[in-house]
């Protein structure tokens, strides 16, 4: 942890949080989690969870480049911890992660909202208030969020009151939760004039399945196979920022090789996602031949997954203390070839689509989302960077491997379809790269070591630049004796930044192109409903 800042005296304390905050002048109490990543996790009283949210907020529009902002990561509730329920955040600063947990001693008296200086924290208060019972005081709204069930408050399950858009020709079009495709739930009522959207309001939740809850009956070794299954196609994100949590919480570091065979699962991971919305996209547009020819790339690269390491979607791959799997010199020199073939190929196809006027005329303008309103919004990850905000773990708080890597940036400020395709062509050739490196690069050494966990109560947190963005895990364990258990749990999907984004995105946009810009953004339900 950086030195004490020498301007706070020696009793002083950070409920007066200065400009420009830093971990180490604005909580000088915070300590610093064992693990590689800069996170320091601290206990506040009220006014110190409030005067957090401000002073990073000031920070962040104070600054006005393409730096990573000083953000809002993820806020949840957790309950049956200590002697009172708990709400916790995740800040993201220059310097590290900050992660504060507020004792909420009175729950009738709930915590003080932040959804007025951090706008997607409402929706994440209003599932807190779901799960624990406990209300985000002074937040302008207040409906349910997971709890779709018929009760008191919502008499009819069709019954939550959407937003409703008044004048002459204003009509209502409700889509979902169940969909013409092999698709998760959502639902998406639009308030449209003509066919132009005025308005576009979600209700998710469809797909809440008790994540968190569920993680404190698992033995915490056991634990990573839930994690890696809070949504399917970032399995590796988030496996293994539940593993960097545990092994922080442990005080262990696994081996260098197991470290860069997990960055290999992850750039694998990225290319099969990129590959399969870039069809999606195109197809959207209306010209199938993208589809046909990403979906092929696709399953050659999750056969020669599937031949590397067992399983199509590499699910179960990462474990505490490193990774289940090893590959000897030659089927590694085998997969960076096979990276070097599959970028030629991506180039080709990418020369085709960017001389396609009628395809290009589909992408450009369409669901922009400019980078004043991506800031003040907070999106997050690929999109994020596809609107001028180029935050990625992987080169602002960069750990093994990423630092000997060399992580170059894909960025656009356009804001619309056509940057979120870009910008995924250039992570996609990046991760190409990326892999062919790690291929001649792995290190020798073992792929695993056990972990043994500290007696008694220890805090862990991870996190891992996954394709849609911060996947981030935070965890309390127990151990007395021989009985281990994790006391809480909770893994955030970059997607609860991103969804209410795509309210905006569609506005002034036509109906037909909804699911293009949707797909575009391409979020989890799953991930977002945990």
């Amino acid at each position: 942890m950086k030195p004490r800042d020498p301007s706070l005296g020696p009793d002083q304390t950070a409920d007066a949080l200065p400009h420009q905050l830093r971990i180490a002048s604005g909580f000088p109490n915070a300590r610093r989690l064992p693990g590689e990543l800069p996170i320091h996790h601290q206990v506040v009283k009220p006014v110190q969870w409030r005067d957090a949210a401000l002073g990073i907020a000031r920070d962040a529009a104070s600054v006005i480049s393409d730096a990573a902002p000083a953000r809002l990561i993820a806020l949840w509730g957790s309950s049956d911890t200590r002697s009172h329920p708990l709400a916790s955040a995740v800040f993201g600063l220059p310097d590290g992660l900050l992660w504060l947990d507020l004792p909420i001693t009175d729950p009738d008296a709930g915590y003080p909202s932040v959804s007025d200086i951090f706008h997607f924290a409402g929706r994440m208060q209003r599932a807190v208030f779901d799960l624990i019972g406990v209300r985000a005081m002074g937040a302008a709204d207040e409906r349910r969020w997971l709890h779709h069930e018929r009760n008191a408050d919502n008499p009819s399950a069709e019954g939550y009151p959407f937003v409703k858009v008044e004048g002459a020709g204003v009509h209502e079009i409700a889509v979902g939760p169940v969909h013409a495709g092999i698709i998760e739930p959502g639902h998406f009522r639009f308030q449209v004039s003509g066919e132009k959207v005025l308005r576009l309001e979600e209700r998710l939740g469809y797909t809440h399945k008790g994540i968190d809850a569920r993680y404190t009956r698992l033995e915490p070794i056991e634990a990573s196979r839930l994690a890696g299954r809070v949504s399917g196609d970032s399995t590796v994100a988030h496996a293994w920022a539940y593993c960097m949590a545990l092994e922080s919480a442990a005080g262990i570091d696994p081996p260098d090789r197991a470290i860069w065979l997990r960055a290999f699962l992850l750039e694998r991971e990225r290319v099969a996602n990129h590959l399969g919305d870039l069809g999606a996209i195109i197809n959207d547009a209306g010209l199938a031949f993208g589809l046909t020819q990403f979906s092929r790339l696709r399953e050659v690269w999750l056969r020669e997954s599937q031949a590397l390491c067992g399983h199509r979607l590499m699910m179960d791959q990462v474990i505490p203390g490193g990774v289940a799997f090893d590959v000897d010199t030659t089927s590694l020199a085998s997969a960076g070839k096979a990276a070097g073939a599959l970028a030629a190929q991506v180039q080709l196809l990418r020369a085709i689509i960017d001389r396609h006027a009628g395809l290009q005329d589909r992408l450009r303008s369409t669901g922009t989302v400019t980078t004043a309103l991506a800031r003040r919004l907070g999106l997050t990850g690929m999109a994020g960077r596809s609107s001028g905000i180029a935050c990625d773990l992987r080169y602002h708080l960069p750990s093994r491997p990423w630092a000997a890597l060399s992580v170059q940036s894909a960025c656009q400020s356009a804001g619309d379809v056509a940057a979120r395709v870009t910008v995924r062509f250039d992570e996609l050739l990046e991760s190409l790269r990326l892999l062919e490196c790690i291929a001649v690069r792995v290190p020798a050494g073992p792929h695993h070591l056990p972990v043994k966990l500290p007696q008694g109560r220890h805090c862990g947190a991870g996190a891992v630049e996954g394709w849609r963005g911060e996947v981030f895990v935070g965890l309390e364990i127990e151990v007395d004796g021989t009985q281990q258990r994790l006391v809480r749990c909770h893994s955030h999907d970059p997607s609860w930044q991103n969804w209410p984004v795509l309210e905006h995105a569609i506005i002034g946009n036509i109906v037909p192109d909804f699911p293009l810009i949707n797909k575009s953004f391409n979020l989890s339900y799953a991930g977002h409903d945990l």
